[in-house]
C-alpha cells in the first residue's frame, strides 16, 4: 500500500512538472491564433498550409486533454487508495502503471520542442566498412526505418536508390512523412554495427558490418532557411536509376552544389528533371537547416559534426545476431533480446530513451 503511495506521489511530482513545461495557457492561446487563422476566407487556398495548420491545433489540443485526464486519473487514484484495503490492490496497480505509461509517452512527446521536430525526415543510409555485407546490412536497414513508419501509419517515399554490385545497397535516400517524425528519428543518425554468420561466406564466418544513418529534417522554403538563385549551381546529366528508355537518353537526373556551404546534393530517382531538382532542393534544404541549428546552439561543428565514418568505435548501436542475440545502444544502455523485431521496426524504446537522455542534458 504504501510502496504505492509513493509511486502515485512521484507521478504527481511528475505530472506538475510536465504541466509546467507545457504552460497550458500559452498553448491555449497559441490554439485560439491558428484558429483565427482557419476561418479566414482564403484559409483552404494553401491545402498543404491548411493542413499543418489543422493538424497543429489537434496536437495542441490533445496534449492539453491528455494532461488534464490524467491530472482527473491521478486524483481519482489517490482517493481509492485511501479507501482500499491489502487485499484488493490489483486493479489499481494496473490503473496506476497505465498512468505511469501514459505519463511517459507525454513526456517524450513534450521533450521534442526543437525548432524542426515537428517536420517530416529525410533518412540517408550509407553502407560502411564491410563490402557486400555492408550493403546487404544497409539494405537492412532501410527495411527497418520503413518498417517503423508502417507501424506508425506514416508515409513514405523513395528518394534515391543505388544498388549494390552483389547484393543490397551501397545507399539509400526515404523521406518519411508523419507526426513529429524528425523529432523521434534524428538521434537515429550514426553508425549502425551488425555481427552475424556470413551469408556470403562458405565458411559462414563472423563478420562485422557498418552502415551510417544521416537523419535530416524537411523544410518549407516559407520558413528561416533562404537559398539565392545565385547561391546554386546546376548540373544535369542522364540518369543511371531503372526507369526505361527515357530515363536513360534524357538528361534527367540532377546535381547541385550550394556556393557558399560547398553542399553537392545528386538525385537521380524521378522520371523528370524538374521533380529530381525539387528532392535535391529539399534535401538541401534539410541540410543548411543542420548547419543553422548548430550555430544557434553556438556550435563549432560542421554539417551534422565532425565526420565519424562508418567503421570500429564510431557506432551508436550493435545488432548481434551471432554468437548471441541482443540489439544495444551504446549511449543510453537501451537492450533488446529480440533484434528481429527491432529489425522489423520495434524501435520505441530506443528512441524514446535517447530523446531522454538528449532533454536531461
Amino acid at each position: 500500500m504504501e510502496e504505492l503511495k509513493q509511486i502515485v506521489k512521484s507521478l504527481e511530482t511528475r505530472l506538475k512538472n510536465i504541466g509546467e513545461k507545457l504552460n497550458v495557457e500559452d498553448k491555449r492561446k497559441e490554439i485560439r491564433q491558428l484558429e483565427a487563422e482557419s476561418v479566414k476566407s482564403d484559409f483552404w487556398k494553401d491545402i498543404n498550409r491548411a493542413k499543418k495548420v489543422m493538424q497543429e491545433i489537434a496536437d495542441l489540443q490533445n496534449g492539453i486533454d491528455d494532461l488534464n485526464n490524467l491530472s482527473e486519473n491521478l486524483v481519482s487514484v489517490k482517493e481509492l487508495l485511501d479507501l482500499a484495503k491489502e487485499d484488493s490492490l490489483d486493479d489499481l496497480k494496473k490503473e496506476v502503471d497505465q498512468i505511469e505509461t501514459s505519463l511517459d509517452d507525454l513526456e517524450t512527446i513534450l521533450f521534442l520542442s526543437g525548432p524542426y521536430d515537428k517536420s517530416d525526415a529525410i533518412i540517408s543510409i550509407h553502407s560502411g566498412q564491410g563490402g557486400v555485407e555492408a550493403m546487404d546490412w544497409a539494405a537492412m536497414l532501410l527495411r527497418m526505418y520503413l518498417r517503423f513508419a508502417e507501424l506508425k501509419n506514416w508515409s513514405t517515399h523513395l528518394l534515391e536508390e543505388t544498388p549494390g554490385e552483389e547484393a543490397g545497397i551501397k545507399s539509400a535516400t526515404i523521406e518519411i512523412k508523419g507526426p513529429k517524425a524528425y523529432g523521434l528519428l534524428k538521434k537515429e543518425a550514426g553508425t549502425h554495427r551488425l555481427v552475424r554468420q556470413s551469408p556470403f561466406n562458405a565458411d559462414k564466418l563472423r563478420q562485422n558490418s557498418f552502415a551510417l544513418v544521416e537523419v535530416l529534417p524537411v523544410i518549407e522554403e516559407s520558413q528561416e532557411i533562404e537559398i539565392k538563385e545565385g547561391d546554386i549551381e546546376l548540373e544535369t546529366f542522364r540518369s543511371s536509376a531503372p526507369g526505361g528508355q527515357n530515363v536513360q537518353k534524357v538528361s534527367s537526373a540532377v546535381r547541385i552544389r550550394h556556393k557558399p556551404s560547398g553542399i553537392v546534393v545528386s538525385t537521380q530517382s524521378e522520371r523528370s528533371q524538374a521533380q529530381n531538382r525539387e528532392i535535391a532542393m529539399k534535401i538541401l534544404l534539410g541540410k543548411l537547416s543542420q548547419i543553422k541549428e548548430e550555430e544557434r546552439q553556438k556550435l563549432k561543428k560542421k554539417l551534422k559534426g565532425p565526420h565519424k565514418a562508418a567503421s570500429w568505435g564510431n557506432q551508436i548501436r550493435s545488432y548481434v545476431l551471432h554468437p548471441y542475440k541482443m540489439v544495444k545502444d551504446l549511449r543510453t544502455n537501451v537492450e533488446s533480446k529480440d533484434p528481429q523485431k527491432v529489425l522489423d521496426g520495434d524501435l520505441d524504446e530506443f528512441i524514446e530513451a535517447e530523446i531522454r537522455l538528449e532533454s536531461s542534458k
